[in-house]
């Protein structure tokens, strides 16, 4: 699907900042069902609007408009050094690890916190498009500290009804059954979730098995799920389909070593042959990714079936589990697999993840999915994306659609956060922000916009929108976990820069239980900082 993000770095310009990038905010949640919402009151939205087609390549060498800029724009606005150019990521492994980790009386690893994920956990009530694509709001709130503010870019595609017809889907599930799986939280709690999602998945959706310790095999062909009772549960009519796979489920048990390369390689394998014309093809990879035989990179497992992924379009959704957790090479496998990760813990975890989250991840919105901002230098003196490390995109690669972005489900919301230092004095135009995606059918892209004026930062973070309070708050989590690793560990690193105007741990748990919403997310939140605040102890003064 084009060229691959890990080639990108190189060529990202981040505005005029001199600083290094902090770490990222990327607002989503499931798709689908009973899912808390941030609230939106009191905060004004802005109306998205429609951006000018990108200006068509010319023949023969012809000119054409400059990289970054837009037919009938200023060109000032969209000068290069003041671009900041990323690709949409809905993941949230790393805020449900981070919790996981701190009920067991740990702080997290800090190579494990990944802000963007952190508030990818809580959906935003952002107003919703019509059709297909995005609705863009920008807002943003002073937080006190010389000259800074924080500014919030929103993204949201339409949800589904639930009796909208969709896509039949054909899901190949690659399960991990090695040794370390045998731990209480981790086989038994796949089990149960995939007992629970085989009996919420329509009758025309249909599904694979494959299984891996030291090798792997297949365990169930690409199955149609049918209704239960019908048919002789063959593999073609699919009639007692659900029956054969929860007698496939009950029946795996942990065995030896990980060889994660073999699971996911057969389970490409299974998904190609078992795909499914005009349906939605997925692997969904379930495992606590401790990958310790055959090829244990990213980049290597993912070699394998590069054509997989390219010719076929068949995406990676990454499930973790266990406390011991391989969250750097899940994340990579699902970056680099075009996916998506998360993480279960428990029951009610995979309940949300297998009844809301996979079937938001089905149907597509949008593929190949960016954003660019695009800051006015007459106002914005300085400011950083807080995040989105390994989702930069070079800010010429904006409109070059075979340069891969990310793909967006039903329902989903998405935010980056940016720390914004605007010129003293300076008002008028501050920043417009830009999503371009592809039709998930067609093809075809599209782009949308929205803007912001400098005369919208006058009011205060704590007298802001509900929802980005909540944003501001999971950010800060985040920079407060990064920071809070005893002086002298084997952890102890160069910490990237901070949001402006970060409180420490025990304050920011003021901040928490003052948030003007309580839903049960927040309500989690805020007893994870509780419990990160407890346990930094006198380490707070390091934020």
């Amino acid at each position: 699907m084009g060229t691959r993000r890990s080639g990108r770095a190189g060529k990202v310009r981040q505005g005029v900042l001199a600083m290094a990038v902090a770490g990222g905010l990327a607002l989503t949640g499931c798709g689908g069902g009973d899912v808390d919402r941030t609230s939106g009151d009191g905060g004004e939205k802005r109306d998205s609007a429609p951006m000018p087609a990108p200006a068509p390549a010319l023949p023969n060498g012809g000119a054409s408009q400059a990289p970054g800029e837009q037919q009938g724009q200023d060109q000032r606005e969209f000068a290069p050094d003041h671009l900041s150019t990323f690709a949409l990521d809905v993941d949230t492994a790393s805020y449900g690890f981070a919790r996981r980790t701190l009920a067991e009386g740990r702080l997290p690893d800090p190579s494990t916190v990944r802000p963007e994920e952190f508030v990818n956990s809580f959906r935003q009530d952002y107003p919703r498009p019509d059709g297909d694509g995005f609705s863009v709001s920008v807002d943003g709130a002073r937080t006190g500290d010389d000259g800074w503010s924080l500014v919030r870019v929103g993204l949201a595609t339409r949800g589904e009804a639930e009796d909208t017809e969709r896509p039949p889907a054909a899901l190949t599930f690659v399960i991990d059954v090695s040794g370390s799986m045998a731990e209480p939280g981790r086989l038994d709690l796949v089990k149960r979730s995939l007992d629970l999602m085989t009996d919420r998945l329509r009758p025309d959706d249909s599904i694979a098995l494959v299984t891996f310790s030291d090798t792997a095999k297949t365990v169930l062909p690409m199955t149609r799920l049918g209704e239960s009772g019908d048919g002789d549960g063959g593999e073609g009519d699919g009639g007692e389909g659900r029956a054969r796979v929860h007698r496939a489920v009950d029946g795996l048990e942990p065995s030896q070593s990980t060889n994660l390369e073999a699971g996911i390689t057969t389970g490409y394998d299974m998904a190609v042959r078992g795909k499914k014309d005009g349906a939605t093809n997925r692997v969904v990879l379930l495992s606590d990714a401790l990958a310790n035989t055959g090829e244990t990179s990213a980049d290597g497992i993912l070699d394998r079936i590069s054509d997989a992924r390219g010719e076929h379009g068949i995406t990676l959704f990454g499930v973790g589990v266990g406390s011991d957790y391989g969250d750097a090479l899940m994340e990579r496998l699902a970056d680099k697999g075009d996916g998506h990760t998360t993480y279960v813990s428990n029951e009610a975890d995979a309940r949300e993840v297998f009844c809301e989250q996979l079937p938001a991840h089905i149907e597509l919105r949008a593929r190949d999915a960016k954003a660019q901002v695009s800051f006015d230098p007459a106002t914005v003196e300085q400011f950083r994306l807080i995040g989105y490390d390994n989702r930069q995109v070079a800010d010429d690669d904006f409109r070059d659609d075979s340069v891969d972005g990310g793909e967006i489900g039903p329902g989903h919301t998405v935010t980056a956060l940016y720390a914004v230092r605007t010129k003293p004095g300076a008002g008028g135009h501050l920043a417009t922000a830009s999503v371009r995606w592809l039709d998930p059918d067609s093809r075809a892209p599209h782009e949308e916009s929205g803007r912001i004026e400098a005369a919208d930062l006058d009011g205060s973070l704590r007298e802001a929108d509900a929802g980005l309070q909540v944003t501001a708050v999971a950010a800060y989590f985040a920079d407060g976990l990064r920071a809070a690793v005893p002086p002298g560990s084997s952890e102890d690193r160069d910490l990237p820069e901070p949001a402006p105007a970060t409180p420490s741990l025990a304050e920011l748990s003021e901040r928490a239980h003052a948030l003007p919403v309580r839903t049960k997310q927040v309500r989690e939140l805020t007893s994870s900082i509780d419990e990160a605040a407890r346990l930094s102890g006198d380490l707070r003064h390091r934020l």
